[in-house]
């Protein structure tokens, strides 16, 4: 069994940076905590949570597909903090229920940079599955 313990960050996808940072900043109190302009992400702290913004025409959004749109989406994916972070376990109960999980990597969120995995559900929704930050 996997205990969710909260959603660790979400990733939109952007046409219009600025306007997005202004709305999240200004209007709804977020603040920039990361940037990596280099592949086209900016980090908001939201709470205990993060909010990514990437631009659709950075090297990350331009992975992603379409932009937002009738013919394309704004979420990335959602990411859900697991805790206990029991990779062996988590596979083991995936594979019981014929549900695929990509490798397991390192990478940042909410509370710092650790173990994640991603997998994706039914309706082709990206899930990331994010451990502790490493110590």
């Amino acid at each position: 069994m996997i205990h969710l313990r909260d959603i660790d960050h979400i990733v939109l996808r952007v046409v219009d940076l600025p306007s997005m940072l202004r709305f999240y900043c200004e209007g709804l109190g977020c603040h920039i905590e990361r940037r990596q302009d280099e592949i086209g992400l900016v980090q908001l702290r939201a709470g205990r949570s993060l909010l990514d913004l990437v631009p659709v025409d950075g090297k990350l959004g331009l992975a992603g597909g379409a932009a937002p749109g009738k013919q394309g989406h704004n979420m990335d994916h959602v990411c859900f903090r697991v805790e206990p972070f029991d990779e062996a376990a988590i596979r083991a109960h995936l594979a019981s229920l014929g549900i695929a999980a990509g490798p397991t990597a390192s990478r940042y969120g909410a509370e710092g940079e650790g173990p994640s995995i991603y997998l994706s559900d039914p309706q082709g929704n990206v899930i990331e599955l994010k451990g502790p930050p490493a110590a």
